[in-house]
């Protein structure tokens, strides 16, 4: 009787993911030729947890025309901003059985423009990436050319926003595959993003494993090593490489199909809260997110229980 419990519930989690599809994932991430009105947003975005991408958002910042790599270097080139360095453009990802954090190095963001453009070398991939509103305060040079805030977006979700970050680096710098519990409004200023997204209802067949947390360190030789962190607890991450997915390893990945988007110079994407995204960029892009924290209603709930019942299934 538990026996035939158990498949249920597995049938009815693998049989869920398609039904959201089919309900209420678009096939393709939506345009919108303007910013939406608050309640238009909310509506139609925020509370079906669905992505868009907005074109003319951003043409009253002066950063879309300034913020050149020349304009960088005379406005904020002496400023020492917080560098992720990895071996191999993969921060915050599993590598073997540990989840590897990358080596941080406080380096004057001239030098980082100066190998972005080949005229300087430098161990490893160099991604300016730091997600603590690194905007605000290690470039708060730059904030005349921006918004501190993304006023339609605020006015929906009743609160401003809990972080505003700078992203600066490589076209070898990767994002792994991952979910935030923000919403996310993701703004290109030069350059392209390119996502690979998953909504939240296709957990079941997402897999997550537990890893050994670790650092990579930077040797004087210019080497990395990875150094396990104190802490005893594992992570919980996603080992999977949704670009190239070992399918005899993770079989029920073959049962999901990802949306793919690019987002452009004065583009915005708006990513959900819990939806899964793997990034890459074009080299020596340049953006700005907002983070704003999510609500933790039903919908989260619902996500949770979907989560708790995929782990309990041994889907995955």
């Amino acid at each position: 009787m538990a026996e035939a419990a158990l498949d249920a519930v597995r049938s009815a989690l693998r049989g869920f993911p398609a039904a959201a599809r089919d309900l209420s994932v678009p096939l393709a991430v939506p345009y919108l030729d303007e910013p939406p009105t608050p309640l238009c947003f909310y509506r139609d975005w925020v509370c079906p947890n669905r992505p868009c991408i907005i074109r003319n958002a951003l043409r009253h910042w002066p950063a879309l025309q300034k913020w050149s790599f020349p304009y960088l270097r005379s406005v904020v080139g002496s400023t020492e901003v917080s560098v992720a360095v990895t071996p191999d453009g993969y921060a915050d990802a599993v590598r073997g059985d540990r989840f590897v954090m990358p080596a941080e190095r406080r380096l004057p963001l001239h030098y980082v423009l100066d190998v972005l453009e080949g005229q300087a070398r430098h161990p490893g991939v160099l991604y300016v990436q730091k997600q603590c509103s690194n905007l605000l305060t290690e470039l708060p040079q730059l904030l005349s050319d921006v918004e501190s805030h993304v006023p339609w977006a605020s006015e929906a979700l009743g609160k401003m926003p809990d972080a505003v970050n700078f992203w600066l680096g490589e076209a070898a710098a990767v994002t792994s595959l991952h979910k935030d519990h923000y919403e996310n409004l993701y703004c290109v200023i030069s350059g392209e993003k390119h996502f690979l997204l998953h909504p939240p209802s296709d957990r079941p067949f997402i897999p997550y494993e537990l890893y050994t947390p670790a650092t990579y360190q930077l040797t004087e030789e210019g080497t990395f090593r990875m150094v396990d962190e104190e802490a005893t607890e594992k992570v919980p991450w996603i080992p999977l490489d949704p670009l190239a997915p070992d399918l005899t390893r993770y079989p029920s990945y073959s049962q999901v199909q990802a949306l793919h988007c690019t987002v452009r110079a004065g583009e915005v994407l708006y990513l959900p809260a819990l939806w899964f995204h793997h990034v890459q960029q074009s080299h020596g892009c340049i953006a700005v997110n907002f983070w704003y924290d999510m609500e933790y209603d039903l919908k989260y709930s619902y996500f949770h229980l979907v989560d708790s019942l995929t782990k309990a299934a041994g889907l995955n």
